[in-house]
């Protein structure tokens, strides 16, 4: 026996401009995707610098918001150019010197060839040797012609960063001014008071897990960079290396500790690097000194400064670092735990509700 469904003409029209509809929303924002990243990443600065602004403005005679996020603009942009100034031209310097002991290096490798080269003809190698060394030419010469292209399309990213930057900052700017109002005025759509109110608490709560993240992070990325340019510092007494490598040892070391699991190591195995340039003892002690650190900081110092308001388990965490630096490089794994943490209150939201309505209605006896 066939069953026949019959299906009207509104149904069957409805149901293809809904497919159709959600097809060219995901479209839409697979397009607007990298304004959409610009947007997202201005919204979460204005979070964070929002305790500030706030208690900059309440300060002022005036109670200026827009005298208060200029202010607090004033001394992060003095501060990062502070930064730049001090660690830019110190990095320069050791890319120039390692430039100008390249070639002894080759020399050295070329000795260090001609013993090689007599231990494999004794052993019959030295078809796969040269083979190597061919290899290694061509891969030499392609780059070397390819690096006018790759000049370019550096100066090409620099100034896509620094645009994308000045975007971020305006947008920001404005989300701070505009932000108190925009909320007063969304609050005021709503006509039951009881939602408005569970809804501006679940709201408060992820403000709460956004500001504090933000401020425990900091934290914890200050104390690793003071750390870091102490060790340095130490060295540089007692090693003879750079002492210019102090100041930009500790900003990138606190820059990238902004990233939770993999940002501390990344930047204290960068810095080695530099320190080995010039002695490979220190900076082999350096980096040794650095990952002793950092198991104390991830048992300890983190646990401590990070209050349990994130309430997620290491391997939400190391998901959402992993995720957002694939998706959004750096800055995604900066924002990515604390996203993760205002997804869980979301989530724990509705659950309660869900169990709420699948409790049992108890009649009165009577």
């Amino acid at each position: 026996m066939k069953d026949n469904i019959n299906i009207d003409t509104k149904t069957f029209i409805r149901f293809w401009l809904v497919v159709i509809g959600f097809g060219l929303a995901g479209f839409a924002i697979y397009s607007a995707w990298p304004a959409l990243v610009i947007i997202g990443l201005s919204f979460f600065l204005a979070i964070a610098l929002n305790p500030s602004v706030s208690r900059i403005a309440k300060r002022l005679n005036s109670k200026s918001r827009v005298a208060g996020t200029a202010i607090a603009y004033a001394v992060v942009l003095f501060a990062i150019g502070v930064v730049v100034f001090l660690v830019i031209p110190p990095v320069l310097e050791q890319t120039s010197k390692f430039i100008n002991t390249l070639p002894s290096l080759l020399d050295s490798a070329t000795a260090q060839y001609s013993g090689l080269k007599d231990l494999a003809s004794s052993y019959n190698l030295q078809l796969q040797v040269d083979e190597v060394i061919n290899s290694i030419k061509t891969s030499a010469t392609h780059f070397a012609s390819g690096i006018g292209s790759n000049l370019i399309a550096g100066i090409g990213s620099v100034l896509y960063f620094i645009t994308t930057m000045i975007i971020v900052l305006a947008l920001t700017f404005l989300m701070l001014v505009e932000g108190p109002g925009w909320i007063k005025q969304i609050w005021g759509l709503y006509n039951n008071k009881v939602a408005m109110s569970k809804h501006r608490d679940i709201v408060q709560r992820m403000y709460s897990v956004v500001t504090s993240y933000v401020a425990g992070q900091l934290t914890i990325s200050t104390i690793a960079g003071l750390f870091a340019g102490i060790i340095v510092f130490i060295l540089s007494l007692t090693m003879n290396t750079p002492f210019s490598l102090v100041i930009p040892t500790a900003a990138i070391v606190f820059v990238m500790s902004l990233i939770p699991f993999f940002g501390a190591f990344i930047g204290s195995a960068s810095m080695g690097l530099a320190l080995a340039i010039n002695n490979p003892t220190a900076g082999l002690i350096f980096i040794a000194i650095c990952i002793i650190y950092q198991q104390v900081e991830a048992n300890f110092i983190g646990p401590k400064i990070q209050s349990k308001k994130l309430n997620l388990s290491p391997l939400v965490i190391l998901v959402s670092v992993t995720l957002g630096i694939v998706l959004f490089g750096i800055a995604g794994g900066i924002i990515s735990i604390p996203i993760a943490g205002c997804i869980r209150i979301l989530l724990d939201n509705y659950l309660s509700r869900s169990q709420l309505h699948d409790q049992p209605e108890i009649k009165p006896v009577v």
